[in-house]
């Protein structure tokens, strides 16, 4: 019994197990006190995620390089074995191979990061997590009016970024511009519903003016972009049945049907004080008279 316990201690295939279970152990227990210790004290979530993220990273590969380490004398045999099923293996794990690359991309490209509002393969929704092959959203319309939630969690391929556009309704300008159309009655009093529109929109977004300015002026630091007006702006154009004019103003990427509702309730409530002086218009149908047909029927 003491034979073969000595036999098993001092066998190198035992030694060499026991070495990577015990390097492996240690390796990620210094992961997880680095996480405790120095990733849970740092404010932002996002750097936080992030850098929890690349620790687990850092984790898989310090192990692989632990496990190459032990058996890099037997590997020298399988030098050629291992570059024909590599390349067989890159060629059937391609998507695979993009897709990592992709988070590669995500994570120090700056596409997106998660809390933003983005689109990927015509699907839209808020980032919940990026993983290294997938992004996991929740999503938001489909068939849901507005951009609410409708409770739908989609796994979009990290590879998507190489491949379609990628919107994102956040990112360096956490703004939008949205836009709503009035209908005006003709003959109402055209400059004081247009006073009327334009404090309204004061009221409800003007809040938003400065703080969107302060980070378009960044942006224009970073990237070539002319001036853009963040003030709320009224217009108006003459159509057949009606004067339209179109309210538009910038607004949380998060909160344009809060902004619509309250903008439409006010300008509802301002135009009814107005007696009549401003009216909204419907549309109106003409009934053109038929014309007078005359028939004449022989009688033989």
């Amino acid at each position: 019994m003491e034979e073969t316990l000595s036999k098993l201690l001092f066998d190198p295939i035992t030694g060499k197990i026991v070495t990577v279970i015990a390097g492996t152990m240690l390796i990620w227990i210094l992961i997880q006190v680095v996480q405790r210790n120095l990733i849970t004290r740092l404010k932002d979530n996002n750097n936080r995620y992030r850098t929890k993220k690349f620790s687990h990273i850092i984790g898989y590969v310090l192990t692989i390089l632990l496990i190459t380490i032990v058996y890099s004398n037997k590997l020298g045999g399988l030098t050629i074995a291992l570059g024909v099923a590599g390349a067989g293996i890159a060629f059937a794990l391609q998507e695979v191979i993009a897709s990592f690359a992709g988070w590669l991309a995500i994570m120090f490209g700056g596409f997106y990061k998660t809390g933003d509002r983005v689109q990927l393969g015509g699907i839209k929704g808020d980032v919940m997590d990026i993983g290294v092959l997938r992004t996991t959203i929740m999503e938001i319309g489909q068939w849901v009016d507005g951009d609410l939630y409708n409770g739908r969690i989609v796994l979009i391929a990290n590879s998507f970024v190489f491949k379609e556009p990628v919107f994102n309704y956040s990112g360096d300008f956490p703004f939008l511009w949205d836009e709503i159309k009035i209908p005006v009655q003709y003959g109402s009093n055209y400059t004081l519903a247009t006073t009327l529109f334009q404090e309204v929109a004061k009221e409800v977004a003007g809040d938003l003016t400065k703080q969107s300015q302060e980070k378009w002026e960044a942006l224009q630091q970073k990237f070539l972009l002319e001036n853009a007006q963040t003030e709320p702006m009224v217009s108006l154009i003459a159509n057949d049945n009606w004067v339209e004019y179109t309210l538009r103003y910038v607004v949380n990427f998060k909160k344009r049907r809060l902004t619509k509702t309250a903008l439409f309730t006010k300008i509802l409530q301002a135009v009814e004080k107005t007696n009549g002086e401003v009216s909204f218009a419907s549309a109106t149908f003409q009934l053109v008279e038929t014309p007078t047909f005359k028939v004449k029927i022989d009688q033989e």
